[in-house]
This record gives C-alpha cells, structure tokens and sequence, in this order.
C-alpha cells in the first residue's frame, strides 16, 4: 500500500532537534483552522464566544488525553471541530424562555454543557463498540463506504482552500510551490519538513511584499502586526465553567452523531496512510473514547469539541514521519502557545493565502488518500450497487454545503454533510441486495486499509 520504503516510526532515530521541528510542522498545519473555529463562533456570540487561548490549550491537552487512551500508537492531532458551528449558532439564537434575556457569554456556557454531553455520546458508543465488538461494527463499514466518506472528507475542505488563497494568489502559490520543490526534489531533513517550510518562506515573502506596500486582492495589508503590540507575553487562558440545560443539549449533542461518523472515517485514513491497524490495536473503542473525553474535558472548561485533524493526515503522508511521538510535541507547542498571547497573536498574522495554498496539498493529500482506499481494495464499481453507495456518499458529502437542519420540538438540529454522507452510506450498504463484501475475508484489501486483523504470511509480505 503505497511506498512506505522510506517510513519513519520511530523519530528518535532523526535526533531530538528534527523531532520539535517535525512537532513545529503538525503545529503550524492545524493552526488556521483551529483558531478559525473560535473565530466564528465569536461572530455568533457577538464578540462573547469563544477564546483563542482556551482553543489553543484543549487542542494540545485533548491530543494528550487521546493519545493517553490510545495507548500512545496513533499519530493523531485532536483540533477544533466544524461540526458543532452549526449548534454553536443555534444556541446563540435561542431567545425564548430564559434564553429570551440571556447575554451570549452565558449563552456560551449553556452551548459548551452540551459539547459534554456530546463528548460523553462518544464515550457510549466505544462501549458499545467494546461490548459487541469492532469486527462486528467494521462489517458494515466496507472499503466502498470508508472509501468516497475519506474522499468527501478532502474534497469538503477544498472551498476553504480555494478562498484563503484567492485573498493572495501569488502567496498561495509561493506557499504550494515550496512544499512541491522540497517533497520532490528535497534531501534528508528538508525532504521531511516541507510544510513547515512552506510557512517560512511564504511568511517571509509575505513580509517583504508587505514592506513594498502591496495588498491583498480585497485592498487589505498583507500583514497586520497592530494585534501583535497589544497582546501580553504572558497570560492564563479565560477559562469559563460549562452550565447545562436540555434545550442547549438537545442542540449540541446530536451532532455527535456526525462527528463520530467522521471519526471513523479519519482514523480509517491514518491507517491507511500509516499501513498501521488502528482500528484493532490500540482500537476504535479506544480512539473514540479518548476524543470523546478530549471534547467533553474542553467543553467543560470553555473549549470547542475536538476532532482528529485531517490536516495532520496529510502531514503524515507528506513527511512519512508516523511517530506519534512528533504529534505529542506539537500538542505540547499549542499548550505552552495558550499562555502566550503575543506569540500566538505572531503566529496569527500568518496570512490566510499562505494557509490557503499549504491546503492545496494537505486537502488533496486525504481525497488521495480516499481513492487509493478504493483502488487497492479492488472496489468493483461496475456493479451498480456499489456504483450507487460511492454516488449518493460523494453526492450527500459534497452537496449538503449548510448540512441538513430539521427540528425536534422547537429545537433545531444540524447534521454536517459527511454525517449525512455516512449514515447514508452505511444505511445503503446495510440494505442493498448483492453484499459480497466479509470483513476479514479479504485479507490484503483490509491491510491495505489498515483495518485487518491479521497479517499475510511471511513469503506474501516479501
């Protein structure tokens, strides 16, 4: 499954200086969008959401929980979830009952009750899952719905992408330029930070371009430092105490549902991109239980829900660096970069073209990912009821932009497009005639997703 010739599983072996900078490249990949999250919901709570700094601190502290319940094996970095922006702004326009007066901050509180609430969803279904078993669950998750959900995963992103580097197309392109130059043509270290390197360069273009007084498309300065001058060095993240009503709950805890769809479906990649079984050891159950601690551990202290990252994912397949130990320390990075206003303030001036052209890559890398999911294990797409299960999952994945909003009582509820794509996916391929598909049957398609169970036999290996 792809070319894994050249894998590091243990970073050690490069030297402790290249591991922070390898720690440094996952920190800077999940930066943009994890601070974007707080960002928005401070637009629905009108200035009274969400805080960088909490976001930055459970970001880093949520992959430590994660990593802790995983047995320490999955590379995997836990950064603000998209999922939950739609209950996010639901909940800050609730105005009835003793919502009608309510001001946002403690509207926020409510919002973050329920983000435990759906935390502890998750902790149920990896009891269930330990209960009756992953070989049971993973039979009706085949590489013909795991595949296009993987795809969708990508190919949702790729619109974001698309907008921060139009903001600046020449730093965008100076930022995906780098990152090509050094993964293709780069020796030794340079070869695996090409990321990081990406950020540098185009940072310092950026700064010189900024100095040469041009502006971005929209007319706005490159760079704006102002926000630099006036954050302190130093400064404890405003944490604040979660506050539960059902109302709020019944809004934010559903979308658990779709998060945990995506979950699947991430840790499906990073098997697949790491040729490591992580849904067997450390197991899903043991994933799932530790992403569902890491969101209900942030929501009670102010903080957004957690999700693995598929920025990261790409990282991996980029670098071929699959030590979860270089993950552990950009999880340290964004801690420590939580009590430090004015650094985190630095890092945010980062133009959004130069976030915008490092996605091209790290978003294209998970589709890829998706399709060689498909390819390997020999999907046969000819017969029409796979064809239909990968059309109604890319359909549904890429279509919903807004998700799909319905109403339980008076309350609103929001499932993203992947949770639309997945549950359908699943439901579809539970109930369509002409299944061929016996997890554990195919031995090699399922090591090819890193889902088996066993191992090929030595010579086959060979």
């Amino acid at each position: 499954m792809g070319d894994k010739k050249h894998a590091i599983y243990d970073a050690t072996t490069l030297g402790k200086p290249k591991m922070l900078l390898l720690g440094l490249q996952h920190m800077f990949a999940m930066f943009g969008a994890t601070i974007l999250v707080p960002i928005l919901v401070n637009g629905y709570f009108h200035g009274e959401g969400l805080s960088v700094q909490v976001t930055l601190f459970f970001a880093g502290i949520g992959t430590l929980i994660f990593h802790l319940c995983s047995k320490f094996k999955v590379p995997a970095f836990l950064g603000s979830s998209f999922a939950f922006l739609g209950g996010f702004s639901a909940v800050a326009n609730l105005n009835s009952g003793k919502f009608a007066t309510m001001p946002y901050g403690e509207k926020l509180q409510y919002a973050c009750g329920g983000l435990v609430v759906a935390g502890l969803f998750y902790i149920v279904f990896a009891l269930i899952i330990k209960c009756i078993g992953v070989k049971k669950v993973m039979h009706f998750l085949p590489p013909v719905v795991t595949g296009p959900i993987i795809i969708c995963i990508g190919l949702s992103l790729a619109p974001s992408a698309i907008k921060n580097a139009s903001s600046n197309w020449i730093l965008a392109i100076v930022a995906l330029s780098v990152v090509i130059i050094f993964n293709i043509w780069g020796k030794g270290m340079w070869k695996i930070i090409p990321i990081l390197l990406g950020v540098v360069i185009s940072y310092i273009v950026a700064v010189i371009m900024n100095a040469c007084g041009l502006k971005n498309v929209d007319g706005s300065a490159i760079i704006n430092f102002a926000p630099i001058a006036k954050a302190s060095w130093v400064g404890l993240p405003p944490f604040l105490i979660a506050k539960f009503d059902l109302t709020s709950i019944l809004v934010m805890a559903p979308i658990a549902i779709a998060s945990v769809m995506e979950h699947v479906g991430d840790i499906s990649a990073i098997s697949a991109t790491t040729n490591k079984n992580f849904i067997e050891e450390p197991g899903l159950h043991r994933t799932l239980l530790g992403d569902g601690l890491a969101t209900a551990v942030a929501g009670l202290f102010g903080g957004p829900a957690n999700t693995t990252y598929g920025e990261n994912t790409g990282v991996l397949e980029l670098s071929k660096v699959y030590d979860p130990k270089v993950v552990r320390i950009a999880a340290v990075y964004a801690v420590v970069l939580s009590f430090i206003p004015k650094t985190a303030d630095v890092i945010g001036t980062m133009p959004t073209a130069i976030i915008g052209g490092i996605s091209f890559i790290l978003y294209g890398m998970i589709s890829a990912i998706g399709v060689r999911n498909v390819v390997e294990n020999k999907v046969d797409l000819t017969k029409s009821r796979n064809l239909i299960i990968a059309a109604v999952i890319l359909v549904s994945g890429l279509g919903f932009g807004d998700g799909l909003t319905f109403k339980i009582g008076s309350t609103p509820i929001t499932l993203t497009s992947l949770a639309i794509a997945a549950i359908l996916g699943i439901l579809l391929n539970a109930i369509l005639p002409g299944n061929d598909y016996n997890f554990g049957t195919n031995l090699e398609g399922d090591i090819n997703r890193g889902v088996s169970f066993n191992k090929l036999p030595e010579k086959d290996e060979e």
